[in-house]
């Protein structure tokens, strides 16, 4: 693989130019400027960072190493980066020396939402995905750190997402799908718990995006930025709040401000709360700021359906990445105090938390 000097990025929305992405003098940090057309009836695609407006936007050096956080989520991160960095070992690169935006080239087309980056550095035929189990066994070794695996087809199948556990991406006469296998140190069952997660947050009222069982073992899960073959926008609360996910400072009551500042619907403030609840009780602690997104459709931004539920008690250092009121190990009074603080009443607060009680009892 040939790795060029790039001095500027077009940034594509489907086949429309949404901007230029480039560099500072010194390489440091990343500029943005919306194109001229984009911005008489396009839309800000991250309206705290990069408003709609013609001006030139420089990122600040952190929390995402002098890029936006939007292109920041276009990134592999966690497995996906561990496999580019394996791939360009091969190739005799440094990972790490390379810019955001020869990284964002090698992403290219292929990375998960709407958003896609020319010119594009990795090309290829791709090749014919393997069986689940094969693909598995992969992981495993890779893992491992075995010599003989093929980094580039687990990177090119994985779709740049992000998250520890190996994935695929899947697509077959249903859809669009993500499907994951387990990390060395996850329990045999891993599939079936993550379903049987997503079953019950389902029963919890949550909006959970169609999945289902490959094998009777690997879970998987509908892409929610892929409609009937079209890319939508995505972006995640990280992003959009410019904070780190790796290091935990979100709470809950942002997440709900944020919600209502950006959706206007408090149906959907509603469903955050729940969501809430839902991790709190049913000890997923790993509810970093980068496992809330929202997206952009015809009619404006809303929540994306949950995604990554599942059993995580050790969270961070025992206690929630996003805290509950201030606390990380939250109380009943806790969340009540979150929903009342954004104008939900202490009736509805309750009634949410008794129901998920009754359906998250099934867990345990």
């Amino acid at each position: 693989m040939l790795i060029t000097e790039i001095n500027r990025l077009a940034v594509m929305y489907r086949n429309r130019k949404v901007g230029v992405l480039a560099l500072t003098p010194d390489g440091s940090r990343c500029v943005f400027e919306y194109d001229k057309e984009w911005l008489v009836d396009g839309f800000s695609i991250s309206p705290r960072e990069l408003p709609l407006k013609s001006e030139l936007f420089i990122a600040k050096r952190e929390p995402f190493y002098g890029n936006f956080g939007v292109f920041e989520d276009s990134l592999p991160d966690g497995y996906g980066r561990y496999l580019l960095n394996r791939m360009l070992r091969r190739y005799g690169v440094d990972d790490f020396a390379l810019t955001p935006l020869q990284r964002l080239s090698i992403v290219g087309c292929a990375g998960m939402g709407a958003l896609s980056y020319l010119p594009e550095m990795l090309q290829g035929e791709p090749k014919s995905l393997p069986k689940m189990d094969e693909l598995q066994q992969m992981a495993l070794d890779l893992f491992g750190e075995k010599a003989d695996v093929d980094e580039e087809l687990l990177y090119r199948s994985s779709g740049n997402s992000g998250g520890c556990r190996p994935k695929c991406l899947l697509q077959d006469e249903e859809g669009s799908w993500i499907v994951k296998f387990r990390h060395i140190y996850d329990p045999m069952d891993m599939g079936r718990m993550e379903w049987r997660y997503n079953d019950v947050a389902r029963r919890c009222g949550i909006d959970v995006p169609d999945f289902k069982l490959i094998d009777d073992c690997y879970f998987a899960t509908k892409r929610f930025d892929v409609i009937d073959g079209v890319r939508y926008h995505v972006i995640t609360a990280a992003a959009m709040l410019g904070v780190s996910h790796q290091v935990p400072t979100l709470d809950y009551s942002v997440l709900l401000n944020l919600t209502g500042w950006l959706t206007q619907n408090p149906k959907e403030v509603e469903q955050m709360f729940r969501r809430m609840v839902f991790n709190v009780l049913a000890k997923n602690r790993d509810d970093h700021a980068k496992n809330f997104s929202f997206i952009y459709t015809e009619t404006g931004w809303h929540l994306t359906p949950a995604y990554d539920l599942t059993y995580s008690p050790a969270g961070y250092n025992g206690e929630h990445a996003t805290t509950v009121n201030g606390s990380g190990l939250p109380t009943v009074a806790d969340m009540v105090a979150v929903g009342v603080g954004i104008r939900m009443s202490e009736k509805c607060c309750r009634e949410i938390i008794e129901e998920c009680k009754f359906h998250v009892k099934e867990l345990y």
